[in-house]
C-alpha cells in the first residue's frame, strides 16, 4: 500500500501564543491532512528544549515540551483568563519564534494555571503510571531551578552525585516547583493525548522521532549515569557526533554522551525498551535518529572543539534490534540510515526489516547519489525531498551548481527555468512517483519556500528551529493541489 503524508513540527504550526502548540489550529491541520489525501503526519522529538532550542538536546527523553501545552485550552477550563494571555508579549512575527520571549513568559502564565488547579483521580493516575520518570524530571528541573539553570555536573556535590540525604532535603525544599512540573507533563500529555486519538479517528497517523542519544544535561544522564561512558566524576570520556560530511567539513560535534553499550545489554536493554515503549504510546510509527549509530558510532574525545579527529567503535548492532522483536514484536520503526553506509549497516538495516530513508536532495551533486536516485529505489523505504536538517528544496535547487542543476533538471526530464518559483512541486511529483511504500513531504516544499522556510543548519547555534507556517497559508486551493498529485501517482487510500 502507497501511502504519503506531511513533515511538519508542531512547534511550527500557526498559534495565537507564539508557537505551534496542541491548539485548534493543530486539529485544523489534521483536517486539512485528510482533505489532503494524506495518511502521515511527521513531527519532531517532543521533548523539554534546551540551549539551542534544539528538540535533539532535550532536558528529558520522555517528558514533553511544555511550550505546546495550548493556552485556550487552560483557558476553556477556567485555568487562565484571556486578558492573561492577551497581555504577554510572545513575539509580532507570526512565521517566527521568539524563544527568549518564551522562556520569560510560558512558565510564568502556566504557574498561574497551576495555582488555580484541583488535583483529580486521574491526574493522581498521572502521577502513579509515570513516576518511573516523572519523579526524577521534575526533581531535576527544580534543582536546575534553583542554580538558576547551569548544569547539573557544576551542582554541589551532593545533589550532583544524588546523595540520598540531599535528594530527600530537595524533596522537601522544592516540593511546590516540582508539584509544577508534574502539572506541566500532566496538562501536556493530557492534551497531546486528545490531538493523537483525533489524528487517529480522522485516519492519520502521526510518526515520531526518537535521537539516538540523549543530552548531557538531562534527567537521564543525571538520574541514571551507569548507561553512559562517563568517568569516576561523570564527566563523558567521548561524545557524539559525525566525521566531516556533506554537511560540514569540520564534521558535526553533538557533544551528546555515549551509551556504554556493554551495561545495556547486560541489563537486557531495559532502559532503551522502556524509552521506546513509552514513545509507542505517544506515536505510531518511530522514526530511529542516527539508525548507523547502533552498528558503529563516531566518538569524538571530550573537550574537542570539532568532530574532525574521533574513532568509530562498534555499537550492538543486530543483537538489539533481534531483542527488541522478541520483546514487541513487528513494531512499526523508520531507520534514519542516511550518510555514509557501511557493509554491516545495510546487513543490520536488511535484517531489522525497516524501511530506510531517501532523500531528493542527496541525488544530486552527493558523495553517494546513486544511492538517492529514484530508479535505485527499493519499495521499503520512505522518501523525501528534504528533512529539517535540508534547506528547502526551492533554496537548494536555486544554489546548486550548473551541472547538478542540469543533472537534476535531465533527470526530471522537464527544461526548468533558472528563476521558476515552483521547482519544488516537481520534486514532489518525483518524490511521488517513485516505489517507496511511503513519500514524505516537508510543508515547506509544498508552500515553495526558500530559505526562510529552513528548519534547522546543522552544526550551527542560533536561528534554528524558528519558522513557523503562518496562518492560512494552506489553504483549499493548495490542499485540492496536494491531492490532485497524490491520487494521480496513486496514494491516495
Amino acid at each position: 500500500m502507497r501511502e504519503s503524508g506531511v513533515l511538519l513540527p508542531v512547534f511550527s504550526l500557526p498559534s495565537k501564543y507564539g508557537i505551534g502548540c496542541f491548539s485548534k489550529e493543530a486539529y485544523e491541520f489534521v483536517d486539512q491532512l485528510k482533505q489532503a489525501g494524506q495518511r502521515k503526519w511527521q513531527i519532531l522529538p517532543l521533548g523539554p528544549t534546551g540551549y539551542g532550542d534544539s528538540p535533539y538536546q532535550s532536558f528529558s527523553t520522555f517528558a514533553g515540551n511544555p511550550y505546546f501545552i495550548d493556552l485556550e485550552a487552560l483557558i476553556k477550563e477556567g485555568l487562565l483568563l484571556d486578558e492573561e494571555c492577551d497581555a504577554i508579549d510572545f513575539g509580532a512575527n507570526d512565521e517566527y519564534i521568539d524563544y527568549e520571549l518564551l522562556y520569560k513568559s510560558r512558565f510564568v502564565i502556566l504557574y498561574e494555571a497551576y495555582k488555580r488547579f484541583n488535583k483529580t483521580d486521574d491526574y493522581s493516575r498521572f502521577e502513579e503510571d509515570n513516576s518511573w520518570w516523572l519523579d526524577d524530571y521534575s526533581l531535576f528541573m527544580a534543582i536546575k531551578d534553583s542554580y538558576h539553570g547551569i548544569s547539573w555536573h557544576l551542582w554541589d556535590e551532593p545533589l550532583r552525585n544524588r546523595n540520598f540525604e540531599a535528594l530527600q532535603e530537595a524533596k522537601e525544599k522544592f516540593a511546590k516547583q516540582i508539584d509544577f512540573y508534574k502539572f506541566q507533563q500532566y496538562q501536556f500529555i493530557t492534551q497531546w493525548h486528545k490531538l493523537h486519538k483525533y489524528a487517529n479517528d480522522n485516519g492519520i497517523e502521526i510518526i515520531g522521532d526518537l535521537p539516538i542519544y540523549v543530552a548531557f544535561d538531562s534527567a537521564d544522564t543525571w538520574a541514571y549515569p551507569k548507561l553512559f561512558l562517563f568517568d569516576d566524576n561523570n564527566e563523558p570520556i567521548a561524545v557524539a557526533g559525525c566525521p566531516p560530511d556533506g554537511f560540514s567539513d569540520t564534521g558535526q560535534l553533538w557533544g551528546n554522551p555515549l551509551y556504554d553499550w556493554n551495561y545495556h545489554k547486560e541489563t537486557d536493554y531495559e532502559w532503551w525498551f522502556k524509552r521506546i515503549a513509552y514513545n509507542f504510546t505517544l506515536c505510531d510509527v518511530i522514526r530511529i535518529d542516527h539508525f548507523r549509530g547502533f552498528d558503529e558510532y563516531y566518538a569524538i574525545p571530550a573537550g574537542r572543539e570539532d568532530a574532525v579527529i574521533g574513532e568509530w567503535r562498534p555499537g550492538p548492532s543486530n543483537d538489539f534490534f533481534i531483542a527488541l522483536k522478541e520483546k514487541f514484536g513487528e513494531l512499526k520503526i523508520i531507520a534514519e540510515d542516511l550518510g555514509y553506509l557501511t557493509e554491516s549497516v545495510y546487513e543490520m538495516l536488511e535484517k531489522s526489516g525497516y524501511p530506510g530513508m531517501k532523500v531528493l536532495q542527496f541525488a544530486f551533486g552527493s558523495r553517494d547519489s546513486d544511492n538517492y536516485l529514484p530508479h535505485s529505489y527499493i519499495s521499503n523505504c520512505v522518501v523525501y525531498t528534504g528533512t529539517h536538517d535540508n534547506d528547502t528544496t526551492k533554496s537548494w535547487y536555486h544554489s546548486l551548481d550548473e551541472d547538478t542543476r542540469k543533472h537534476s533538471n535531465e533527470y526530471l526530464r522537464k527544461i526548468i527555468p533558472s528563476d521558476s518559483s515552483d521547482v519544488s512541486w516537481d520534486f514532489v511529483g518525483l518524490a511521488m512517483s517513485s516505489v517507496a511504500k511511503l513519500c514524505i513531504i516537508p510543508m515547506q516544499d509544498y508552500l515553495c519556500l526558500g530559505n526562510n522556510g529552513r528548519i534547522n543548519m546543522p552544526s550551527t547555534l542560533g536561528n534554528n528551529w524558528v519558522w513557523r507556517m503562518k496562518s492560512g497559508a494552506l489553504h483549499s486551493e493548495l490542499i485540492t493541489e496536494i491531492w490532485n498529485i497524490t491520487k494521480l501517482y496513486g496514494r491516495i487510500v
